[in-house]
């Protein structure tokens, strides 16, 4: 359980609305670390950012990023 809520996401823009609704489609409800960074718009566009810079930076394959993510969801205890 989180200590901080997420937003309210009827109080989101439009470009996050939409990621957060591709995250609901693909995994049945938006992603809670996005819904804590999305409580000040420029910490979310800035993570979001960074993830897009590793992806295109190509330095890490798809697969090793999915279990590092992995591990670290399991290290904090995120059911992830």
């Amino acid at each position: 359980m989180a200590r901080i809520d997420g937003i309210d996401q009827d109080t989101l823009d439009e470009p996050t609305r939409r990621i957060l609704a591709a995250q609901t489609e693909r995994w049945g409800a938006p992603l809670a670390p996005h819904l804590l960074h999305a409580r000040r718009p420029s910490i979310y566009r800035g993570v979001r950012t960074m993830w897009a810079g590793i992806d295109a930076s190509g330095l890490l394959a798809p697969a090793l990023i999915a279990l590092l993510n992995r591990r670290v969801a399991s290290l904090i205890g995120c059911p992830f």
